[in-house]
């Protein structure tokens, strides 16, 4: 497992990469001599086990990029050696000998990493209390879990990541779905495919044309048609509970941004994000595990991927609140990255074990879950985004662009947010002055609304345990889990609790039991 955390604060979208921010510099940095390992875990195995595309616009942002990064660790590289001593960085340590690292200390410019020791392991002896039940006994720890052994590499000792090797880089897939095979028997990612190349050129002429003008979005890697015509379908299911939801916020709050600002507290600035995201790390304890990245040009809140084998949480500092960060720590880590990491050990963890146990698609309940547990404790717990979202893309499959623009007005004022909306309803398509969606984005609220319908009889901590799996297929599958080195987030060992707040969510949005039997089996 990775033995630091690294954290970056810059992240520009989408001419910039990530490892781009990954040099100290002598005279921005404090001496900290401690025995360290932080070996990389391999791409082969990480790569899907985060299956949150959905989750945000940016998930594979760094994919284009990742062409100009060889060069630019070159340059960084022969700079840093002029200017210090060689010693080994976090993204350049392969190996398992004890090593002494440069640490910044937080809140310093430059887009600096920030390296800290890893907390020991905490070990739950009870994991939940009573109802909840497990098949047979979960071993249930902080943050241990079997990998497969990393192969030795000859220690390096240089000042930057070492120089790539010269074989041509096939475009890499940092987070995928579980999307099927495409036509040539090759693992197909759409998000990689609809994601625009000239959205900041098209957002201008937008803007100037004072919002009369359709963009008309180029792709770099245009989506194979079947795949998009298969997510191309919008539904109109949980439609008016979307609305409803939205209404009552605005009736409560007068307006969106007003309701953020109420519920959400302030901005937090670049440090006082990094104390939050370590505590809550601690009390997970997997401090040393993800490298967290800080950006303002996520479209997005946050995202889960992987990048060069490595789990990283990248997160949109323009939208982090004070009383929000925590819920989106609780999406992205406590549900994607522990349902992800305790997936690896299931048989179903490959597609051939998923097609052998004919497994349902792991969303909407991935999704939908990590959704829950975004408001789950907030005084007000309404599913605005959700609904938002789920809205949108309804209304993005009978309008143009400029229409939905409009449309979505009634709800949200300010123009940049709206726009941002648009693009996630409109993406992978090229004329958008046609009716047509990418209807993902209904994923959030559906499996929303599927998990509150059966709250009573969902074993949510079996749900984490069991890794990338719907709610509807772990009764069959919790006699054939691994029940050793499992994670379960600290949120939901305290099942009473859980569960009082999934009632209150209930609650503030106005759902009824009856109302859900009537919409889900």
């Amino acid at each position: 497992m990775l033995e630091s955390i690294r954290v970056t604060e810059k992240l520009h979208w989408p001419e910039q990469e990530l490892a781009k921010k990954s040099v100290l510099h002598a005279e921005e940095s404090l001496m900290a001599d401690s025995k360290r390992s932080s070996p990389r875990l391999p791409p082969g195995i990480l790569k899907d086990i985060f299956t949150t595309g959905t989750s945000s616009y940016n998930v594979l942002l760094q994919s284009k990029e990742e062409k100009k990064h060889h060069s630019q660790k070159q340059s960084s590289s022969a700079c840093s050696k002029r200017c210090r001593k060689p010693s080994k960085t976090p993204s350049s340590s392969r190996g398992k000998d004890p090593r002494k690292m440069r640490t910044p200390a937080p809140g310093m410019s430059g887009g600096t990493w920030y390296c800290l020791a890893r907390q020991p392991a905490v070990f739950v002896t009870s994991p939940v209390s009573n109802p909840a039940k497990f098949t047979h006994d979960i071993s249930v720890t902080g943050n241990s879990i079997a990998l497969p052994p990393k192969p030795k590499v000859k220690r390096r000792h240089v000042s930057t990541p070492p120089k790539p090797k010269p074989q041509p880089q096939p475009q890499p897939q940092l987070s995928r779905s579980f999307e099927k095979d495409d036509f040539s028997g090759k693992k197909f990612c759409i998000l990689t495919a609809i994601k625009p190349t000239n959205l900041e050129k098209e957002k201008l002429k937008f803007f100037k044309s004072d919002y009369t003008y359709n963009p008309q979005f180029e792709y770099a890697n245009p989506s194979l048609p079947s795949m998009l015509a298969k997510h191309s379908n919008v539904s109109d299911r949980f439609l008016k509970q979307s609305i409803n939801i939205m209404e009552l916020t605005l009736q409560k709050y007068g307006s969106y941004e007003k309701f953020e600002q109420a519920t959400g507290g302030s901005l937090l600035s670049k440090p006082r994000i990094w104390s939050h995201v370590r505590k809550y790390m601690t009390k997970e304890g997997c401090m040393g595990e993800i490298v967290v990245h800080l950006t303002e040009d996520l479209l997005s809140r946050a995202s889960m991927t992987v990048v060069n084998g490595c789990p990283t949480l990248t997160i949109n500092v323009s939208t982090a609140r004070e009383h929000w960060l925590e819920g989106m720590l609780r999406h992205e880590i406590g549900t994607h990255y522990f349902r992800g990491i305790n997936n690896l050990q299931q048989p179903w963890n490959s597609w051939t074990g998923r097609r052998k146990l004919e497994l349902k698609p792991n969303n909407p309940t991935e999704e939908g879950l990590a959704s829950i547990h975004s408001v789950l404790f907030r005084k007000d717990p309404f599913l605005w985004r959700a609904a938002l979202l789920y809205y949108t893309v309804h209304q993005a499959g009978h309008m143009s662009f400029c229409e939905l623009f409009e449309d979505i007005g009634r709800f949200v004022q300010d123009p940049n947010t709206r726009w941002d909306y648009c693009v996630r309803a409109k993406r992978g398509w090229t004329d958008t002055s046609q009716p047509g969606c990418f209807s993902k984005d209904q994923v959030y609220l559906d499996g929303i609304l599927r998990i509150l319908r059966h709250r009573q009889t969902i074993n949510f901590p079996l749900l984490t345990a069991l890794g990338k799996v719907s709610y509807e297929d772990v009764d069959r599958l919790k006699g054939l889990a691994v029940t050793e080195n499992l994670r379960v987030p600290h949120f939901l060992l305290d099942q009473g609790r859980y569960m009082e707040h999934l009632e209150k969510i209930m609650e503030v949005n106005e759902l009824t039991d009856q109302e859900l039997r009537e919409l889900i089996c």
